[in-house]
């Protein structure tokens, strides 16, 4: 097994990175869906972000209401902590589950999970290879404007509220440039696929 933490900034283009290493055999985890899994009914966390929150954070449904809830523990450090503490080792769990589901069809299967916050919570060292899907400054705004209607103000304070994504791009192991057409994208994919395979052959 390859394992390889796909990461990027705010509309770089990171899912349509980690679909073109699908089209290439590659299995994919989303890291995002299953953190959005684990707040369902009838979930582990479910129950244990009731009681630390109280029922206040539900929907007329009984669902946990991920807005009410992040406006409440974005206040405080002290609840966003609580809360990661509830959340983190139940998507660890769904995420080793998967890998041991993919391993267990293919042993030698090139596994990337698509994680947004890679570098921010210090995750690189679980993964064989890190990559980092990179536009540059005036794409990412220009992209995020579009993709969210939003003005280019709005665009450029939310990019700057994450880490930059040139600071990502140096600390990780391959670097995809997304600033261009969509085939000059694809074209890195395959050649890092191969290097990383390549790569990783010589280290077994």
């Amino acid at each position: 097994m390859i394992f390889i933490g796909l990461t990027g900034s705010i509309s770089t283009g990171k899912s349509t990175v980690a679909k073109m290493f699908k089209e290439k055999g590659c299995y994919i985890i989303d890291a995002d869906t299953i953190a959005h899994d684990v707040y369902k009914k009838g979930k582990n966390a479910y129950n244990k972000i009731i009681q630390t929150f109280g029922k206040e954070i539900l929907d007329k449904n009984g669902n946990i209401d991920r807005k009410k809830l992040g406006s409440l523990v974005l206040k405080d450090k002290g609840k966003l902590k609580k809360l990661e503490s509830i959340v983190h080792p139940e998507v660890e769990k769904e995420r080793n589950k998967k890998i041991k589901e993919i391993t267990r069809k293919n042993r030698d299967a090139v596994i990337i999970y698509d994680v947004p916050l890679l570098f921010e919570k210090n995750l690189q060292d679980m993964f064989d290879y890190t990559v980092v899907v990179y536009t540059d400054k005036d794409t990412e705004i220009r992209r995020l404007m579009n993709r969210d209607k939003i003005s280019q103000e709005e665009a450029i304070k939310k990019i700057s509220m994450q880490m930059s994504i040139e600071d990502k791009a140096k600390m990780a192991d391959f670097v995809i440039d997304n600033s261009k057409d969509l085939d000059y994208t694809k074209k890195q994919v395959e050649v890092l696929l191969k290097n990383i395979k390549q790569k990783h052959n010589e280290r077994v």
